[in-house]
């Protein structure tokens, strides 16, 4: 393949997207490049991590020839999770052996947006069957790792598209989150991880509101920017869609390095179930904490109120009713039952649980979780965020991920549940060199706050210049890598 001669292949991967744009668009490489360049560390990587696991490659180089959109990503290559997004002709199993052989007739409102804003499509990402789990692993294709430390969980459920990006195939992936699915993972594998506020994105034409509004989508990213930018390109409400969020101020790319101003941040490393947290959880946490303290921010400990058992047991019944819904709604668009081997034990047990959850259970469920939503609200009247560990371990052995309840001891699904905005930051590593990432909940419409913080803590404490170290990488090239052309001016 044709590599400019001024960047490697290897050194693509130390860009984030807007870096990579920039390339393209001052003429110093072609889209054609890029996406062979990713092509290149996808096929030399993934034998080692499988987080990709539907590869289009022609469609991606057919697509980088033609006239590609003047969008903010014009010419960067671009991962799908294989969950709840669909592209018209690509297999879409949402990594179930009862849909293995599933082909989407129609592109998501999301897929359209996200070609408008140049990027170029190279396929699927692993994830667990309907991402249900916070690792990633299915019985259809297998385990994705961790690209630091390969015998480590990525987190779930899009842990394939954070092992993607971690790793450098692709600078940014899609993810989506009705529990802290991209939040976990981004915690795992040192991305930014930002869960938009309920609506913000459309799940249109197919579904209106997924889980009573718990689900949201987004990505995975290694910069602060490409979060915000890639959120002006793909939000908006989309044509019947049930409600949507209240618009931003301004652009969210203007947050960017925006003066956040002395926030009120409360944070605590309590969890509300009294599960244990790892001792690295906590430190991330107050090292965090001092770090805001350091930058001029009010900080002070206090716990979240509101969290008691019967909200807790209003969000198991919507989840498993979700789950239950999940499988109805694939019967009823493949037109038959799953045969006993087509489902995960895990599955099969939450779906029955599910089926048995009658309409009034689910609609007092709602009505209990629509009221901790308001606790919450005024709760976000007295502070402007609130800081705790993500999870409630560092990135665990894949074989105990998938089972272990401390692992995700903190309620990250409280930012589904009320539809605030949240995000995990990648400030920590422990001393096994494992990144542990702090989690910032924020009032509902206000991603706004998160991104300054956010932009304001990643020049505070870089964490683009760690970068994981594969089998066959050059440490020397692969850790320090230098700032993309058009950094400087986002600043």
């Amino acid at each position: 393949m044709a590599i400019a001669q001024a960047v490697s292949v290897d050194e693509f991967a130390l860009l984030d997207a807007a870096g990579q744009a920039e390339l393209v668009r001052r003429g110093e490489i072609s889209a054609v490049e890029l996406v062979e360049a990713a092509i290149a560390r996808i096929e030399r990587l993934n034998p080692l991590l499988n987080a990709v696991v539907i590869r289009e490659y022609e469609r991606a180089l057919d697509a980088a020839r033609r006239a590609i959109p003047a969008g903010p990503f014009t010419g960067v290559p671009y991962l799908l999770k294989d969950l709840a997004v669909e592209w018209e002709g690509v297999r879409f199993t949402e990594g179930s052996r009862f849909l293995c052989e599933n082909v989407s007739n129609h592109d998501q409102e999301l897929t359209v947006r996200l070609r408008r804003a140049g990027l170029v499509l190279l396929g699927k990402t692993n994830t667990p069957e309907f991402g249900a789990l916070p690792t990633c692993a299915s019985a259809l294709f297998g385990v994705t790792r961790n690209p630091w430390d390969t015998s480590r969980t990525p987190g779930g459920s899009s842990g394939g598209s954070a092992a993607a990006v971690a790793s450098g195939m692709v600078p940014m992936a899609y993810g989506n989150d009705a529990g802290g699915s991209i939040r976990y993972p981004a915690s795992c594998c040192a991305l930014f991880g930002l869960k938009p506020t309920r609506a913000r994105l459309p799940f249109g034409p197919e579904y209106g509101d997924v889980f009573s509004g718990l689900a949201v989508e987004h990505a995975l990213t290694r910069s602060v920017r490409d979060s915000a930018v890639l959120l002006d390109a793909t939000a908006g409400p989309g044509l019947g869609d049930p409600y949507w969020a209240p618009p931003p101020a301004r652009p969210f790319a203007a947050e960017v390095g925006a003066e956040p101003g002395r926030l009120r941040i409360a944070f605590s490393t309590r969890p509300p179930d009294d599960q244990p947290v790892h001792p690295d959880c906590v430190a991330a946490v107050q090292d965090a904490a001092r770090l805001c303290s350091g930058l001029g921010h009010d900080v002070s400990e206090r716990d979240l109120p509101g969290i008691d058992e019967r909200v807790g047991e209003a969000i198991n019944t919507m989840f498993g009713a979700a789950v239950a819904w999940i499988v109805a709604y694939w019967v009823r668009k493949l037109g038959r039952e799953p045969k006993p081997d087509e489902l995960e034990p895990h599955t099969w047990a939450w779906a029955e649980a599910g089926s048995r959850i009658s309409a009034a259970a689910y609609l007092l469920a709602v009505e209990d979780i629509q009221r901790f939503g308001r606790t919450v609200a005024r709760f976000f009247t007295e502070v402007d965020l609130w800081l705790t560990p993500t999870l409630g371990q560092p990135p665990l052995p894949l074989a105990e991920a998938a089972g272990s309840a401390s692992f995700v001891a903190f309620p990250l699904w409280v930012a589904n549940a009320t539809g605030n905005p949240a995000m995990s930051v990648p400030l920590f590593w422990n001393a096994e060199g494992l990144p542990i990432g702090v989690h910032f909940l924020g009032r509902f419409g206000d991603e706004a706050t998160l991104l300054r913080l956010a932009s304001q803590l990643e020049a505070a404490r870089p964490w683009s210049v760690r970068f994981p170290v594969l089998a066959g990488e050059t440490p020397a090239r692969l850790t320090a890598p230098a700032a993309p052309p058009a950094r400087a001016a986002s600043r």
